[in-house]
């Protein structure tokens, strides 16, 4: 059928309008496109060039150099040494067990090392090298070089790993360092990249731990051209890092070392103080370890030995240990009582060897009593019962009250693990902890360093040195930091009567000098040079009415971990004080026997710098303390060649 010219006409036009706006919107898309391609390749190229190069090119950290450690006269305590490994790739070895099978025959592998090994190979990609043995000697690492056509994959490195020359003698100071383990990431919040460089290491205790900042440094970072599947081409670029800052301690490495040699063998602990500034010159815990031990991860043998061991030589006993201070303490009772006026240096107390205290009676350690004593009396003879009476009168919110002001229940800020805060009780205290009221007999207990009371050694010689100076000395262990000298601990004056401070400082010296001191037998005759002390022994037990009755079982007759502890502070010399000794020998017995002696040649050594003469010392023990120092300096010798053997 045939159409007319008018349908046609409007067909046509209508084709027409449809084909120029599909022509339009073609022309459209098209413009749009090549504006869009070269915005893309011509205002856009460097910002796709800078990223094409990120593909290409990797940024990688570099462990920096670790602070090293010195003690005050800076001889190293803590440093870094080269250490040699045997790095192997996977993907360029072929047969992996078959070349650490080769490498076995010429080198001691560990197994813990190579279990540890193989771990990683088989969650890290083949072309990254895997440390199989670490901290080999150079006669190994020239075997390997020797027999590398038959080694393929593997290298020997070089790198720097933590060492402590002196081994034990600092250990419980400095602490240690280890590989970062996934422990340690959990504790942090935003942890940096470079502790996830394989085996970084970083500080788990002591001085290592608490200054890890400042002692790590800042990596550096280089840039490294890798292809497409990740492995390195080559170096482009490298920027250092910025090493740690070196540290030097207050401690005198030849006095901590005859320090931690003295205590020997003893569950004990020692602390030298200097009573003018602060500074910690030998703080000891006994028995030590090695920290090399831990560097590289310590062995399960190793660890079961220290950890089941009953003196438990991993604690740090002078800042963590806590104990009933023992009649150490009187020094306390005693200028609580001057101070608020309760009693006078020349009042008496009677003492028939024990007092009665609502229904119950304490004992004096002298069973046939003291008799009438005064201060400077009850002191020198270490009278319970004097401070008996004297601590009811005075009341235990006073006697807490001077304690905190002397050192004791107050945790001093030192960089080292667990510092403990110790207890001086009160009223308030037991309401608050134990729910219960403060009794008479609680005060009676305290006045003697016994009940509640604890304190570290570290606290003891705090108390020594404060009493000694008149001031609020603060115990300061660290020296300088890369050369900037760290704040003096010798604090304001304490507002104590000096009056006071005079009588408590000349019934020490009695303690010491007076033929009926309890310290009489470890005195110091040089002249100018004299101590004053106090004697301390702490029960661990209570003694029942029953042993009493029938005779006290002796100290020595009990097993070990039952014996009281044995304490004794002091500081000398008497008519200038210079430093301040704690000593605590656990269930060592008593006072005067087993701290007094150590704490008597501790102070010596502090006072001369070095081995003392041997007429500074009673002619009595004269023999005996010869033959003592003669040992002492053949271990100490025989210590120090064994540390260079193993260092070589």
């Amino acid at each position: 059928m045939k159409r007319n010219p008018k349908e046609l006409d409007g067909s046509h036009r209508i084709l027409t309008r449809r084909t120029l706006v599909l022509g339009g919107l073609q022309m459209g898309f098209v413009g749009a496109l090549a504006m869009r391609m070269r915005f893309l390749q011509v205002e856009q190229a460097d910002q796709f060039r800078l990223l094409a190069e990120e593909n290409r090119i990797n940024i990688r950290l570099i462990a920096p150099s670790r602070g090293e450690i010195f003690d005050r006269n800076g001889l190293i305590v803590a440093q870094n040494t080269p250490s040699y490994r045997i790095v192997l790739v996977p993907e360029d070895a072929g047969d992996v067990e078959q070349v650490i099978a080769n490498l076995a025959r010429l080198i001691t592998i560990d197994e813990e090392d190579l279990e540890r090994a193989r771990t990683e190979m088989r969650r890290s990609p083949p072309f990254l090298p895997i440390t199989l043995a670490d901290q080999i000697s150079w006669s190994d690492i020239s075997k390997v070089a020797v027999n590398a056509p038959a080694l393929p994959g593997i290298t020997p490195e070089v790198g720097l790993t933590r060492v402590y020359p002196l081994q034990d003698d600092f250990a419980h100071v400095v602490g240690y360092v280890g590989p970062v383990s996934d422990y340690d990431l959990s504790r942090m919040e935003d942890p940096e990249p470079i502790l996830r460089i394989p085996r970084f290491q970083i500080g788990k205790v002591g001085l290592e731990a608490k200054r890890e900042d400042a002692l790590r440094g800042k990596a550096g970072a280089k840039r490294v051209e890798v292809n497409a599947m990740g492995r390195v081409m080559r170096e482009l670029d490298r920027r250092e890092g910025e090493a740690g800052a070196d540290t030097q301690l207050t401690l005198d490495a030849e006095l901590q070392s005859y320090v931690q040699a003295r205590l020997g063998t003893e569950s004990a602990a020692a602390v030298v103080m200097d009573v003018e500034n602060g500074d910690l010159r030998a703080i000891c815990s006994s028995p030590s370890f090695d920290p090399n031990l831990f560097v590289r991860g310590i062995s399960v043998g190793d660890y079961r030995g220290l950890t089941e061991d009953p003196y438990r030589p991993l604690a740090n006993k002078t800042v963590q240990g806590t104990y009933p201070p023992g009649s150490t303490f009187k020094m306390v009772t005693a200028l609580a009582g001057l101070e608020n006026g309760v009693i006078g240096p020349e009042e008496t107390v009677w003492c028939p060897g024990h007092l009665e205290v609502s229904g119950r009676r304490f004992h004096c350690w002298k069973r046939a009593g003291h008799g009438h004593v005064n201060l400077l009396e009850s002191l020198k003879g270490s009278c319970d019962v004097y401070f008996y009476d004297l601590a009811i009168k005075v009341g235990i919110d006073r006697i807490s009250e001077m304690a905190n002001k002397l050192g004791l229940g107050i945790r001093h800020d030192l960089p080292m693990s667990a510092v403990a805060e110790g207890l001086a009780p009160d009223r308030a205290w037991k309401s608050r902890v134990h729910g219960q009221d403060w009794l008479v007999g609680d005060t009676v207990n305290a006045s003697i360093g016994q009940g509640f009371m604890l304190a570290s050694p570290l606290q003891l010689a705090v108390m020594s040195a404060r009493i000694a100076s008149g001031r609020s000395v603060t115990p300061r262990l660290v020296k300088s930091v890369d050369g900037v000298e760290e704040a003096s601990g010798a604090g304001a004056p304490l507002e104590i009567n000096d009056i006071h401070l005079r009588n408590v400082r000349k019934a020490m010296f009695a303690v010491s000098n007076d033929r009926r001191g309890t310290g009489y037998r470890s005195r110091i005759i040089a002249e100018g040079m004299r101590m004053a002390g106090k004697t301390g022994t702490s029960q661990v037990r209570n003694i029942t009415a029953a042993e009493r009755a029938a005779g006290v079982i002796r100290n020595e007759d009990l097993p070990w971990d039952r014996r009281d502890h044995a304490l004794f502070v002091c500081f000398a010399p008497y008519e200038n004080p210079k430093y301040a000794v704690s000593v605590v020998v656990e269930h060592g017995g008593g006072g005067s026997t087993a701290a007094a002696p150590i704490a008597r040649d501790v102070m010596l050594q502090a006072l001369y710098g070095g081995t003392p003469p041997l007429d500074a010392y009673p002619t009595s023990d004269r023999d005996k303390v010869k033959a003592q120092q003669e040992r002492l300096e053949r271990e100490r010798l025989k210590r120090r060649e064994t540390s260079g053997n193993d260092q070589a």
